[in-house]
Parts: C-alpha cells; structure tokens; sequence
C-alpha cells in the first residue's frame, strides 16, 4: 500500500516501496497545470510506515528500514538523501495510506498537416524593392540580380564547354585536346 502526503501549495508526495525499491512521486497541480514526477531509491523492505517532517530546508521523509532508518529531503522538485540529524527539531505532517495515483500520459502527438505555400510576391519598401523570382534587390540607383533560370542555364552550357575543352590523361595527366585517342606524352589510350 502506498502513503501520501500534502505538502501544501498543490504539492502532493506518495511513497510506495515496490520489493527493494522506494518509489517517490512529487505532484503538483494548479489551475489548469499538473505535473508529476517519480523517482526510485534502492533501499529494502520497509519495516513500518514512512513519516513526513517540514524543515527549515525542505520535507523530510524518514523511511523505516531492518538495518536502520533513512531519511530523503525534498527541496522544489529535488530528492536526495540527508542525514537523521535533520528531523530531530523538524514538525511532522500528516502521512496516510492512499491508492498510487495514476501517472498522467500525454495523448499522442498527430503528425502536422502539409502547409500549402504561395509563391513569395514581390516587395517594396520606400525605395527599396525586392523579387524573389528571379532574385533582384534595388535600393536607390543600387541593383542586384542572381539566378535567372537563363542566366543559369548559360552559365552551365559555358562551364561545360570549358571543360571539354580542358581533358587530361588519366595516366600521367597530361593536358589531351578533345579529339584526341591517344596521349602525346605516354601514348595511353584515352577513353
């Protein structure tokens, strides 16, 4: 059977020892937010039933235990061991055997929907203008253009031409012309 405690401020604890383990769920609701927490401690069987202290740093848990008690500090959403000394002037809060609450689970997520998108349309801006199609930028008496579908074009039919133009052997590398079968340096036939 698990143990729960109020913390106050929407600040709930439970404590349940599964087998060696302690497990520990902070939960925190407010108007329209809950959140929740868990985290376990290998500590054994408990011997007795856990007890709840508020200290000037935080609650304190004292767990029962064959081999002694240990004691878990709670600080915001911070759990970690402490020593015993720190519940000896401690107030002790209301601990009682609850049912474990259900961890909360998020639905899942659906995938985004395709977005139809439009065309970018041009702008201005005082004196300043702006296409995206082909891309030109004007300010003033200042103009700059990029990628014309034309511009593009000519530009790969001219860097194709320089490189037929540029062959090397593949043997030694030595510069061949186009209509060239075999390299005049090493006579390697060219492919």
């Amino acid at each position: 059977m698990a143990y729960g405690c109020d913390l106050g401020g929407g600040q709930r604890v439970y404590l349940d020892n599964q087998g060696s383990q302690t497990l520990i769920t902070l939960a925190s609701s407010s108007p329209g937010q809950q959140q929740q927490a868990s985290t376990g401690f290998q500590t054994g069987r408990w011997n007795g039933s856990p007890q709840a202290f508020q200290t000037a740093s935080g609650i304190v848990i004292k767990i029962p235990l064959a081999d002694g008690d240990r004691f878990i500090q709670i600080q915001g959403n911070r759990i970690h061991w402490v020593n015993a000394g720190t519940v000896e002037t401690a107030q002790p809060l209301v601990m009682q055997q609850v049912e474990m609450p259900e961890l909360a689970s998020m639905p899942p997520m659906q995938p985004m929907q395709p977005m139809e998108m439009q065309p970018m349309k041009p702008m201005t801006m005082g004196n300043m203008s702006m296409n995206m199609n082909p891309m030109e930028m004007r300010m003033g008496d200042m103009e700059m253009r990029m990628g014309s579908a034309a511009a593009a074009n000519q530009t790969t039919h001219q860097a194709s031409a320089q490189q037929d133009s540029k062959r090397f052997c593949n043997q030694c590398g030595s510069s061949v012309k186009p209509d060239d079968r075999f390299c005049s340096n090493c006579g390697n036939r060219l492919g």
